[in-house]
């Protein structure tokens, strides 16, 4: 990981958008700070298109995609994407599965989640959970006291045996049946809602993170930036990303934005 000083000003320059993970990527302790909110506003006013990838549920996507300074959300690590249109006054949205099987899908992860708490000592259901549409998320450390390396691992094995995906973020394990993930649908929202096939130009935009499930994120794209947290997962990256910035949270996404900013403005040439 390279420090975010060495990214190439030609590079800043041709940056067109910023896909960012949320917690603790642009969150500080939990909280969106006006620093982070700010730079995200920014970004927009330069012509950069600013898009969060998150695992948070369906019901905080709606939220985010309508009062945020964002062009979209991808929300439940892939599961949809939210675009509303300012114009028409209409929420766009995109799901990986139908509502037949989405229904079908939630009661598994209901018995599943059971079983979890059960097996696994201190771990709890997310406080978010009855906003979610797709995914089950297991609490380890934002609303109860942080588990241990090992239970973490517990989850992550029970869910993995039933069959469903399982990805850690810096707060919940999540898990889903199918084979989707952040970068399926980010995909799929760039070439619906930006006219852009990622495959072949993802080098005009940026991605930025903070933990393992958003490694293949930070394996996809060549200007992918970790916040200074990230390195508290160094172990648990098998992709980390290419460059990392100095300070943690939102704070290093308002860096990544600045310098995006003064080389569009011309104040970083």
């Amino acid at each position: 990981m390279k420090p975010i000083a060495s990214f190439p000003q030609e590079h800043l320059k041709s940056i067109r958008g910023v896909f960012t993970d949320i917690d603790d990527t642009l969150t500080n302790d939990g909280r969106l700070t006006a620093k982070a909110y700010d730079a995200m506003e920014r970004l927009q006013k330069v012509g950069v298109a600013v898009v969060p990838i998150t695992g948070r549920p369906a019901g905080w996507c709606d939220h985010i995609a309508r009062m945020w300074p964002v062009d979209g959300v991808v929300g439940e690590n892939g599961a949809f994407y939210f675009r509303y249109d300012r114009t028409n006054k209409r929420m766009d949205r995109r799901y990986v599965d139908p509502d037949d099987v989405r229904d079908e899908k939630r009661w598994r992860l209901k018995e599943l989640a059971e079983q979890i708490v059960q097996a696994v000592p201190g771990s709890a259901i997310s406080a978010d959970q009855l906003y979610r549409e797709t995914d089950l998320a297991v609490d380890f450390c934002e609303d109860v006291p942080p588990l241990s390396a090992e239970s973490i691992d517990m989850i992550v094995a029970l869910l993995t045996e039933a069959g469903a995906t399982a990805k850690v973020s810096s707060i919940h394990v999540n898990g889903w049946f199918g084979n989707y993930d952040k970068l399926t649908m980010t995909k799929l929202f760039a070439a619906d809602c930006l006219g852009v096939d990622l495959d072949t130009d993802q080098g005009g935009y940026v991605f930025t993170g903070d933990s393992p499930n958003d490694g293949p994120m930070f394996d996809f794209f060549a200007n992918s930036v970790g916040v200074a947290n990230v390195r508290e997962f160094e172990s648990r990256l098998t992709s980390p990303p290419t460059y990392v910035t100095d300070g943690f949270g939102g704070d290093g996404f308002a860096e990544v934005a600045d310098m995006i900013v003064a080389a569009k403005s011309g104040a970083g040439a």
